[in-house]
């Protein structure tokens, strides 16, 4: 068994944040050593775990959600806590890095000693959120921090992705975007635990008009938890107006599901399906590995492109190869 790196695991253990973004570096790589190290590191920082709370962050491109996060952070800061900020950034095409750098977009933030943003290259992952981000998560926990805020790259199946990793999901909507009851899918509309009305101060008619068309939407669907009706808050990151109060509703939030024991069942079920999400990649990897199927795979696209074999036929027949 691979020894752990005590230099690491020491550092990341005293809140060092040099030891933190190595820790990290490690457990994103893709060499098979380097696997091997980062999964002995989780495990041993696995007891320090779990005493942050989690929050996603989603929404369309130019809602806003840098300058919420950096006001938010900054926000709590001044309260005395220490915040994390996972960015999943765009992957290039061309060198697999991230494309928009959010230390770039959150300068202040950047420069507190009790801040530490991670921009994460998505890698072209499902959903726009980062295939490490839950690993990340666990070593930020153990490093002390008391919030860790998931920004995801924008609308789409990322939304499923977040709010299966962390504690309170919110989605950020602009007040004129037009008809606010079109432009939001129902899907996303009832993951959210909260949902905030950014850029009010633009206009203010309109996002009041937009606050009460979501809220009257919220009505007809059905909510994540049945003890916690969705708040609908209006908020100006850039004048650092409602952010008092969004971080009162989160707590507020974590205060009821906690009483009513979904905080702690929500984490659990969370936990399950990482697991099964591990597994059910492991398989496809072992299976596109498998000599039998890398031989005979690109006969089997050929000929379902080509309508010669049905798709499920196809895959009945390379998935046999497994059982030899």
């Amino acid at each position: 068994m691979e020894p752990v790196d005590h230099t690491l695991l020491d550092g990341v253990l005293a809140r060092q944040l040099r030891p933190l973004a190595k820790a990290i570096t490690l457990i994103e790589s893709q060499r098979e050593d380097h696997r091997a190290r980062a999964r002995v590191l989780l495990e041993a920082l696995l007891p320090h775990t779990g005493g942050a709370m989690r929050i996603g962050i989603s929404g369309v491109p130019g809602v806003g959600k840098s300058t919420f996060i950096e006001a938010f952070g900054l926000y709590l800061i001044e309260q005395g806590l220490r915040v994390a900020v996972l960015a999943v950034d765009p992957s290039s095409t061309l060198s697999g890095g991230s494309i928009l750098g959010d230390k770039t977009r959150m300068e202040l933030l950047s420069r507190e000693p009790a801040a530490f943003i991670r921009p994460s290259p998505s890698a072209c992952s499902l959903g726009g959120v980062a295939e490490k981000t839950r690993e990340v998560m666990l070593v930020c926990e153990a490093s002390g921090f008391d919030v860790i805020v998931v920004e995801t790259v924008g609308v789409g199946q990322s939304e499923i992705a977040v709010a299966g990793m962390t504690d309170l999901f919110c989605l950020l909507q602009l007040p004129n975007a037009g008809d606010e009851l079109q432009a939001i899918k129902k899907g996303v509309m009832e993951l959210a635990d909260l949902i905030v009305i950014n850029k009010a101060d633009i206009n203010p008619v309109a996002a009041r008009t937009a606050r009460a068309q979501i809220k009257t939407a919220l009505h007809m669907l059905r909510p994540m938890s049945p003890n916690w009706p969705v708040p609908v808050l209006t908020m100006s990151a850039l004048r650092k107006e409602g952010i008092a109060e969004f971080w009162d509703t989160a707590k507020r939030y974590r205060d009821t599901l906690t009483a009513s024991g979904e905080f702690a069942a929500r984490r659990k079920h969370q936990a399950a399906t990482w697991m099964w999400e591990l597994i059910d990649a492991g398989l496809k990897q072992r299976f596109r590995q498998h000599p039998r199927v890398t031989a005979a795979l690109p006969g089997f696209v050929e000929a379902v492109e080509e309508g010669r074999v049905t798709p499920s036929a196809a895959a009945r027949e390379l998935l046999s190869f497994l059982n030899e």
